[in-house]
This record gives C-alpha cells, sequence and structure tokens, in this order.
C-alpha cells in the first residue's frame, strides 16, 4: 500500500540555525528532487523561513513551520498565525510535537484549534503524537495515541486527513536519547495508528494517510525502519542539521522504498 501514498521525508530544525547557517545549508544542498511519489523538506526556526522561500522552491524542497497560533490576528505578543506563514510561502505546520505538549503545556483540544486554523489558512499539517516511556511501561501506549489522535484531530473531516494530514508517530522516549522504536514497535503502533483513523472515518481510509516515524532517526537505522510497510517517511531532528546526513538519510529511504 506504500506504492499509494506519498512518502514524506522532513527535517525539523528545532531551535537552530538562524538565517546565516539555514541559507549557508540550503546553498550546499545538492541532492536532486525526490520526485511525485516523496516530499522532502525543512522546518526550520521562524526567523530562517523567510531568506529560504525561493531557494527551497529552486533546491525541490518544501518549506515549513514549527508552530502557529489558531487565530488570523490579534493581541497575542509573540506568536505567528498559520495565515502569516501561507503568506510567506510555507507549505507545512509541524503541531502537536511533544516538545510544545511537555515543556508548553499544550493538549490536544487547544492542538486541534492549532490545526483547524492551519487548514483553513491553507496549509498542510504534520500532526505528531506519541507516548512517554512511562505509559509505555504501563502498557498504556495504544490509549494514550488514540485518545491524543481523536482529540487533536477535532473536526477534520476524511478529505482532509487524506489529502491534506501526515500523523508523525514520536514516541517521546527516543526523541533526542539516541534510542528508538524497533521496526517491530513503529510498525506494531502505525498499523494501531491506522486502525483508529479507520474508526473515526471509515474502512480504507486509514491506507490513505502518510504516517512518519520520528524519534533519533539516522543514518544508521533509517534503512531498517523504512523497510516498514507502514512507516511511510520520517520526521526526523538532529540528523536533519547537516547536508550530508540528511540527504543520506533520504536516499536510504527512497532506495529502500524503491522510489529511486
Amino acid at each position: 500500500m506504500t506504492g499509494r501514498r506519498t512518502v514524506r521525508i522532513y527535517g525539523n530544525w528545532k531551535m537552530h540555525k538562524g538565517p546565516e547557517e539555514a541559507l549557508d545549508f540550503f546553498q550546499k544542498w545538492s541532492l536532486p528532487p525526490a520526485g511525485n511519489r516523496c516530499e522532502c523538506g525543512i522546518a526550520p526556526p521562524f526567523v530562517s523561513l523567510v531568506p529560504l522561500v525561493h531557494l527551497a522552491k529552486e533546491k525541490g524542497l518544501k518549506l515549513g513551520a514549527q508552530n502557529c497560533h489558531f487565530e488570523e490576528k490579534g493581541a497575542f505578543t509573540g506568536e505567528i498565525s498559520a495565515f502569516m506563514l501561507k503568506e510567506m510561502g510555507v507549505h507545512f505546520v509541524i503541531l502537536g510535537h511533544s516538545e510544545r505538549r511537555l515543556l508548553f503545556g499544550e493538549d490536544s483540544f487547544f492542538i486541534a484549534k492549532k490545526l483547524r486554523a492551519a487548514l483553513q489558512a491553507g496549509l498542510e499539517v504534520v500532526l505528531c503524537v506519541g507516548e512517554t516511556l512511562e505509559e509505555r511501561e504501563q502498557g498504556r501506549e495504544k490509549e494514550v495515541v488514540s485518545e491524543m489522535l481523536n482529540a487533536s484531530l477535532g473536526d477534520v473531516t476524511r478529505d482532509e486527513i487524506v489529502e491534506r494530514i501526515t500523523i508523525a508517530y514520536e514516541p517521546v522516549w527516543a526523541i533526542g536519547t539516541g534510542r528508538n522504536a524497533t521496526p517491530g514497535q513503529a510498525g506494531e503502533m502505525h498499523a494501531f495508528i491506522r486502525e483508529v483513523i479507520d474508526e473515526r472515518y471509515g474502512a480504507g481510509t486509514g491506507t490513505q494517510v502518510t504516517v512518519q516515524y520520528g524519534g533519533s532517526v539516522k543514518p544508521s537505522n533509517v534503512e531498517e525502519l523504512a523497510s516498514v510497510e507502514d512507516i511511510d517517511g520520517f520526521l526526523v531532528g538532529g540528523a536533519s542539521l547537516e547536508t550530508e546526513t540528511f540527504a543520506d538519510i533520504i536516499e536510504k529511504t527512497l532506495m529502500v522504498k524503491q522510489l529511486r
């Protein structure tokens, strides 16, 4: 079924690379566009978005943002709206990342408001879900991910989740820790996420949605993870900060998925 879904490999730079470093990265980028069945992109800090808009198009990379506000405009000091991102030339926005949930207290209902605003602005969304180590050790990982997914999706329609939303499964215990879920663990959760989508939107919907894996993805483990049928690409953190490392991850994924 992977052949019917778009494979997406996105880099999340988090709070790394100001405009100068970001431009340097893009100027060094030489990997050719991945083709119609795969999208590759970078989500830099807000301050680095504007300088990269035209270069991203030239390099065949989608440009993403790491967050947005749910209002179009108003007295929200320090916030940026989805409509501003769209006007800037941004393609997608990451919502629900565990760092936003845990460090900034964003719950799934708050994320659902952001998601609706992003869709209304014309952006695509990467919606992150994932359990903590404690929740997995308690055997609650599926319960947690199901609740998180259903609440975060809010009033999203079937067409919207199929055409404009990517789900990123990121086990919290594997983000930036050097640990990653085994292919078996990741594959089981990806398949479960599709089951949740089927229950919500009707049988067969889950097989149409792109589901990425994120959590200490690197060149040494990407081939094993990419070989899992239900993994449709990756949301890459630290390994996306260097052009050669990120390019290696992309090339290995495309080879395993037979897209090169």
